[in-house]
């Protein structure tokens, strides 16, 4: 294999799924489409970026509001912590795009209309309803609450890459099990991952997060990590039912929504067993 191939590919999955200019060409949704079985590998790079970020920003915040509280005493650790969960959770919307966040919206603009047609087109309506605002509301606050919960910056460092993965893989999952609404963009991707290959995908998951969190935390929280990155599984097959019934099949505002709602669970899942763990030792 030509040494040029593997990069493309990753150059043009990166094109796909971020807005990090990577100079990919115009075939990179169908070369995204191709390989959706690397999501996994995508999603792990991300999360390293945002919780580099995520690292840096804390240093920085604490910092200022340390010289805040030499003039005026202020609850540093709590503004801290809300103030590097949301440039965190921030970071990650912005550079993907919002294009995981507007189908977000989209799934909840089409919630509770009463046919299948309304439901499609305001799902493609320049528009945002009282349910989509509401739902991407409690998602993202969700999100934003595992960040702010996980009270150790090695274990968010860890849950954010975590995340991530888990996020793409309950997007190769969705795709994998689901059928399409219309022809589009999320018909391209169910169209051609319908593949034995994908169960990579689920392999490279475990790959990504085993070692990370074993290494920089232990064996134990290696398990951890595995066992909540595996559960976006359930969660894209329960988004799959949920697209089936409001859309009558899977579109690619279903997959967006799918990353969202698999970041979001991941990131409270791993803060509650953290905080348990931490009680019982």
């Amino acid at each position: 294999m030509s040494p040029v191939k593997p990069i493309k590919t990753f150059r043009d999955l990166l094109s796909f799924l971020t807005i990090i200019p990577v100079g990919g060409k115009e075939d990179f949704i169908f070369t995204a489409a191709e390989n959706v079985y690397l999501f996994p590998l995508i999603g792990g790079f991300i999360g390293l970026l945002a919780a580099t970020y995520f690292v840096g920003s804390g240093f920085i915040v604490r910092f200022l509001l340390g010289a805040v509280n030499s003039v005026v005493t202020v609850p540093t650790d709590v503004l801290s912590k809300v103030a590097v969960a949301a440039m965190t959770l921030a970071f990650l919307l912005v550079v993907t795009g919002l294009q995981h966040f507007d189908g977000l919206i989209d799934l909840g603009n089409a919630v509770g209309l009463g046919n299948l047609h309304d439901r499609k087109m305001v799902a493609h309506a320049w528009t945002v309803t009282y349910s989509g605002a509401v739902l991407a509301i409690i998602v993202e606050f969700a999100a934003f609450m595992g960040l702010f919960f996980i009270f150790s910056p090695l274990l968010a460092f860890s849950a954010i890459i975590a995340a991530e993965v888990s996020a793409k893989l309950a997007m190769v999952t969705i795709v994998w099990v689901g059928k399409p609404t219309h022809k589009g963009l999320g018909s391209i991707f169910l169209a051609k991952a319908k593949k034995k290959l994908n169960f990579v995908a689920y392999g490279l998951s475990v790959l990504i997060v085993y070692p990370f969190f074993a290494y920089t935390l232990s064996p134990l929280l290696g398990l951890v990590g595995v066992a909540v990155v595996l559960l976006s599984i359930p969660v894209a097959l329960i988004m799959e039912k949920v697209s089936e019934r409001v859309f009558g099949g899977v579109s690619g505002d279903t997959i967006g929504a799918t990353n969202e709602v698999a970041r979001a669970v991941t990131l409270i899942l791993l803060a509650v067993m953290f905080a348990l763990l931490a009680v019982l030792k």
